[in-house]
């Protein structure tokens, strides 16, 4: 089969034919219909995280059941389904208490083992997650990442109905956080931006433009000390910073001031929930959330085309949301 892989940091993709891969046991194969192109996935080209080389990038996964293993009874063959990417023991300390994505043996799909961008993948059966009917490939796929870690930091953050909102950064993470925040009724959602026409885009949906003035949660997608720490001394009392971004940059602030004196909280935000994927495609499929707008760009299984969208999310693009379709435009 045909698979667009990483074969060294900061080098452009290569295209490789790998062997068709197998489901053993309680596995699945599913044929990719729709893979996204996550902003991560740059920064893994760059070096960031240092992953075991070479690797079939892409997390963001959504395709058809094509053959099963033995004992799988989840899903049958023919099954629209999207893919989990953590895979986890679900029997150890830290994924019963906390949750997968602190699993003990946890792999990342993708990251540390081979991933999305490709024709075929074969994952553990509870992996796979049912596409309900009217919810298309490719927006199931960019839920699998952008949309369940943005709807997993609004819960780690608390949110409640009312609450007011601001996005630092709208990427695809941010557009995600800014449309489930209009569905679960917030009071009022900020983004900050550079880019005129995201910015643009965001006045166009309600949000309110580069305005940091009292809100309860800031979210973090930009990975920018600046803007961070800006949001955090702009927080209302007891309100949260989340910490989404992938960067090690430090964040300087005033323990008393900015964060003692108004009791408000910094949280890191990890990954997701299999039950948030669920509950997210049930909100895509009864129209409570509707992101067929945010996919800017499809593109083919090539690495020229893979490599130009890795390169705008790295510069800065207008685009949000780019998904390869392997079996054609």
């Amino acid at each position: 089969m045909k698979a667009v892989r990483l074969a060294k940091h900061r080098s452009r993709l290569i295209e490789e034919q790998l062997d068709e891969p197998i489901p053993q046991a309680n596995e699945v194969k599913v044929r990719i219909e729709a893979a996204g192109i996550c902003h991560s996935d740059a920064h893994y080209r760059a070096g960031f995280g240092a992953i075991a080389l070479p690797r079939t990038l892409g997390h963001e996964i959504a395709g058809t059941v094509v053959e099963i293993g033995e004992g799988v009874h989840q899903v049958a063959i023919g099954d629209r389904v999207a893919i989990h990417y953590l895979k986890s023991c679900r029997t150890c300390r830290p994924c019963c208490d906390a949750g997968e994505q602190f699993c003990e043996t946890g792999v990342m799909i993708g990251k540390q083992c081979d991933g999305g961008y490709a024709e075929a993948i074969v994952v553990p059966a509870e992996n796979a997650v049912r596409i309900p009917d009217g919810v298309p490939f490719n927006v199931a796929a960019i839920m699998m990442c952008s949309t369940a870690t943005a709807y997993h930091a609004l819960r780690v953050a608390g949110f409640r109905a009312g609450h007011h909102v601001a996005i630092l950064g709208l990427g695809g993470l941010g557009i995600s956080a800014l449309h489930l925040s209009r569905a679960l009724d917030a009071g009022s959602i900020s983004v900050v931006d550079v880019v005129p026409e995201k910015l643009q885009a965001a006045a166009e949906l309600g949000a309110r433009v580069n305005d940091l003035f009292d809100v309860d949660i800031a979210i973090d997608f930009t990975g920018r000390p600046e803007i961070a720490t800006a949001a955090l001394k702009a927080l209302a009392p007891r309100g949260t910073l989340v910490i989404v971004a992938l960067s090690e940059a430090p964040i300087s602030f005033n323990p008393y001031r900015d964060l003692l004196g108004k009791e408000r909280r910094i949280v890191g935000c990890s990954d997701h929930l299999r039950e948030e994927l669920v509950e997210l495609l049930d909100f895509a499929a009864n129209g409570t959330l509707k992101l067929d707008t945010v996919i800017s760009r499809q593109v083919p299984l090539e690495a020229d085309a893979i490599d130009d969208v890795l390169d705008g999310l790295e510069r800065g693009t207008a685009s949000v949301r780019s998904v390869i379709v392997p079996r054609g435009l």
